[in-house]
């Protein structure tokens, strides 16, 4: 072979190697190499879940949070991961948006694209029982779920458990809309057949651990110049409500709590459970109450301090179980 039917080939084989080297450079994960940064660490880590601002503020304000680095943040469909500390505790935390589809799609992103042995949730809620919890307390649920879905009946049918006329304004009456009754939801999980449920249980084993490590936890109870009150307390064992509208009205808050046993509703913590029991992940819930269904809404300083008793309930818990080692290489 002569020497420049050899150089053309040599040159060739750069051309052909060169646009692949190029494309493995332009995949690279970021998340894995997040995580790969990470390995010392040598631990699977905990999903943190919240919806808003003020949840964000709550963990900023309270210098618990440290990041991994400089550049320890990653955007993944709109939705910015923060990998860092809580406290010691290891950690991904993610602001997903208000209401229930924001909240599924960004913790489903988190279980797909991170090493997360399980999620915590922390937020506010109304309550619907201000016997059991009024503003500034925290509730930790036992089980959650989705009121807001329900099966329209016939005009004037006898069947259905909420009457939309009950609720006419200022006299109960009949009512156009009729009657709806509740609907079941169907959960799917990749080691039992799709099964219709209602009521979204919390990981026992962490709701055993969260009321042992918060069963005397002590809340704060004033922010700026306002101060609760009463003193703020940690109630465990009620059911929660999620649905996509903030639920104002008395008389379907005492509904919710009549029909249905719910103390509390929100607008994200069944998302929560059914995409954490979907993917058998381990979760639990922390609610900060910052208003009463049917009162005049708080106002924003006891909205924050609601978040940051959630928050700071959140945290104690965190810190106080375990992670399973992450195998490195």
């Amino acid at each position: 072979m002569s020497t420049v039917n050899l150089a053309a080939l040599l040159l060739l084989g750069l051309l052909l190697v060169m646009p692949q080297q190029s494309m493995q450079a332009s995949l690279i994960d970021p998340i894995a190499e997040i995580e790969r940064s990470n390995c010392k660490i040598a631990h699977l880590r905990l999903g943190l879940v919240f919806t808003s601002d003020n949840n964000e503020r709550a963990l900023q304000d309270s210098g618990l949070y440290s990041p991994d680095s400089e550049d320890s943040s990653v955007d993944i469909a709109g939705r910015r991961f923060h990998s860092g500390t809580l406290n010691g505790s290891s950690i991904v935390y993610v602001k997903t948006g208000s209401h229930s589809v924001n909240m599924a799609t960004t913790l489903q992103i988190l279980l797909a694209r991170f090493s997360i042995h399980g999620v915590i949730y922390f937020g506010n809620a109304g309550s619907l029982d201000k016997k059991t919890m009024v503003p500034g307390d925290v509730s930790v649920p036992q089980a959650v779920a989705f009121t807001g879905v329900w099966n329209w009946k016939k005009f004037r049918s006898e069947k259905g458990k909420l009457v939309f006329g009950d609720f006419n304004y200022p006299e109960n009456g009949e009512n156009l809309l009729g009657t709806v009754e509740y609907e079941k939801i169907k959960m799917f999980s990749p080691s039992e057949a799709p099964k219709e449920v209602f009521w979204l249980p919390i990981t026992k084993s962490w709701y055993n651990a969260a009321t042992e490590s918060l069963k005397d936890m002590k809340l704060r109870k004033c922010y700026s110049d306002e101060c609760l009150p009463g003193k703020p307390k940690v109630v465990f064992g009620s059911k929660s409500s999620t649905s996509d509208f903030y639920v104002r009205n008395k008389a379907y808050g005492d509904f919710l709590n009549d029909n249905f046993d719910a103390k509390t509703a929100d607008t994200a913590s069944a998302s929560v459970a059914l995409t954490s029991l979907s993917n058998e992940k381990l979760f639990v819930v922390f609610q900060g109450v910052s208003n009463v269904a049917g009162e005049t809404s708080s106002n924003s300083r006891v909205s924050y301090l609601a978040s940051y008793n959630a928050f700071l309930a959140a945290t104690k818990f965190i810190n106080s179980i375990p992670t399973p080692r992450l195998a490195c290489e």
